[in-house]
Order: structure tokens, then C-alpha cells, then sequence
């Protein structure tokens, strides 16, 4: 059946990313000239070859197969920031589980497709579908008949207008990640810092950042006697941030008490930036699309009004 003509006018957009073998061509110019320098620095250039030969192969699979229910369109990660989505439209990111979470953040209930490009090469909490299965998810995604999970999102704003979503996490902060300097309020709590800067985490991103922030907390807990610190957890899709200080540092004008907590929905954690320069507010590691953060700069950072939409096997 041609679901085109049954469920209204629905376009898939694959997101791609450019493979280990095409970046290294971009610098070198050639494939011979990117194999001669992979085989001079001693590794085996065959595996950026069945990498991307892998990658392509998937990508075939899937393209022909979205072509059978809709119109397709092909763009590239780096683009996602200026690609306008239409409601109607079912996202397919092919490759690892970074490109759902880069791609998500630029959506709006719009059914997000995780593919695994080369399952026997990479694990894929999020891209879970192999490339052979689209045949079967597309018409269900089209029909309305798929499971998927609601993923909580962050939200960033400023007094003048920028906003910034998370699916895993913003930082807070200074570029570089030397130190940073601002005033921190939540709840009827208020106080200047100098750290090494926030990061507020989702709960789908409680597996990332914060897990490494929270290692060495649990370090230093152990080292001191206090014993296992456990976390209850958290479903992708509950309302609650996290929020960490990064390194803080009291001194005579500076405190650490704000320096971990919850942001439930509809709490707010405000930043007042106290740096001249090369303040920032990214989020997910794309240091691309982000927010300048210089001297009396607000941002207001809290549990998002819109969700993400994982489809789910």
C-alpha cells in the first residue's frame, strides 16, 4: 500500500554524517594520500575502508526503502541548526547515538528514527533499528501504529530573546573551561561562584557528563569514609534536571553552597554572567550553535516545554 496517498503528505529526512574516511579525504585530498598517512602512523586503513563502505551500504538500504511511503531528503549533521522540520515529518538519523541526540534538540514532536549504521561495530541505546528494518517502521511511523518514548528535554533562555534546547545537557560556562565567574539563583537562593562551570543534565543525559562529574564525587565519598552514594533513578521521560558545579571555589566574594540540586518542572535555575569574555552556553558538546555569555547576561535554564520522540522497537 502507498501511504502517501492514504495518510496525507509526509516527507522523511535522513541525517547523515560524514564517515572516518571522508573527513580524513577533506584534509588530505585523496584517499591514497589519507591511506599513506593512516598506514605511516601504523594503523590498518582497511577498517576506515569497511567502515565507510558499511555506512554507504546502510544508507542505500535506507533511502530506498522511504522512498517507497514518501518524499525523502537527504541532508548532512553539520546543516541540522538551519533545517527547517515540517510537522508531518519522520526524522531517520543514520550512525551512532550522538546523531539522535544533535538532531532531536531541533525537533518538535516530530517522530525521531534511530538507525544503527553498522551494528557490529557500534553499541546503540538509541539507535536501535538496523537499516533492513525501515520497510516495517516507516509505514507504522506513517500510520500512526509504532511505540516510541517521550524524552525531556532542557530549555535555555535569554532577556533578549536566544534559546537553546538539550537533550543531554547544557554547560554553563567559559570556553576554554578555565575558570568562570557569575551569579547563580534557585529557588530564594542566591550566590557568586567561580568554578569551572555548570552543567545541567536531563535525565537521558544522566548516562553522560553528569555520570563523570558524579564519579568523582562518589571518589571523594568513598576516600573520606561516607560510604555508596546512590542515585534513585530516572526515566527519560520525568520532569527533572540536574544541575552540578563544576570545581567551586569560596573565597572572600565567592561561595559553593548552590553547587548541586534538582530542577523540577517549572523550577527555573538562573546565571548572571560575570565574564567579559568567552562566556558560553552550549549544549550537547556542539560548540557550533551556542549562546554568548558575557557580562550581565541572563539565562534561564529549565525542563523544556517540548519533548522529544524516540520511536522505539
Amino acid at each position: 500500500m502507498d501511504h502517501r496517498f492514504t495518510n496525507g503528505i509526509h516527507k522523511v529526512v535522513i541525517i547523515k554524517k560524514k564517515t572516518r574516511l571522508e573527513e580524513l579525504v577533506a584534509r588530505f585530498n585523496t584517499v591514497d594520500q589519507a591511506e599513506f598517512y593512516v598506514e605511516h602512523m601504523g594503523a590498518d586503513f582497511r577498517d576506515y575502508r569497511d567502515e565507510h563502505d558499511n555506512y554507504y551500504k546502510a544508507l542505500e538500504a535506507v533511502r530506498n526503502d522511504a522512498k517507497l511511503f514518501a518524499r525523502v531528503q537527504e541532508i548532512d549533521n553539520e546543516y541540522i541548526p538551519n533545517m527547517i522540520f515540517g510537522e508531518k515529518d519522520i526524522v531517520i538519523t543514520l550512525g551512532q547515538d550522538g546523531l539522535v541526540v544533535n538532531a532531536m534538540k531541533y525537533l518538535n514532536g516530530q517522530p525521531l528514527i534511530g538507525v544503527n549504521s553498522d551494528p557490529l561495530r557500534w553499541n546503540g541505546d538509541l539507535s536501535v533499528f538496523h537499516p533492513d528494518e525501515m520497510r516495517d517502521v516507516i509505514p507504522a511511523v506513517i500510520g500512526n501504529t509504532y511505540h516510541s518514548t517521550d524524552i525531556t528535554m532542557a530549555k535555555a533562555c535569554t532577556k533578549d530573546g536566544q534559546e537553546l534546547y538539550a537533550v543531554n545537557d547544557f554547560f554553563v560556562g567559559v570556553e576554554d573551561h578555565t575558570s568562570a565567574r557569575y551569579k547563580i539563583s534557585f529557588g530564594e537562593k542566591t550566590e557568586n561562584q567561580s568554578s569551572s562551570g555548570i552543567i545541567i543534565s536531563t535525565p537521558l543525559g544522566f548516562g553522560g557528563w553528569h555520570k563523570s562529574v558524579l564519579a568523582q564525587f562518589r571518589g571523594m565519598a568513598r576516600a573520606f569514609g561516607l560510604g555508596e552514594i546512590k542515585e534513585k533513578p530516572v526515566g527519560w521521560y520525568e520532569q527533572e534536571l540536574i544541575y552540578q558545579v563544576r570545581e567551586p571555589f569560596p573565597s572572600v566574594s565567592t561561595r559553593a553552597d548552590l553547587v548541586y540540586g534538582s530542577i523540577a518542572g517549572g523550577e527555573k535555575l538562573k546565571v548572571v554572567s560575570n565574564m567579559p569574555e568567552k562566556g558560553i552556553v552550549f549544549s550537547d558538546g556542539v560548540l557550533e550553535d551556542s549562546i554568548e555569555f558575557r557580562s550581565g547576561m541572563e539565562v534561564t535554564i529549565e525542563v523544556a516545554d517540548r519533548k522529544g520522540k524516540l520511536v522505539r522497537s
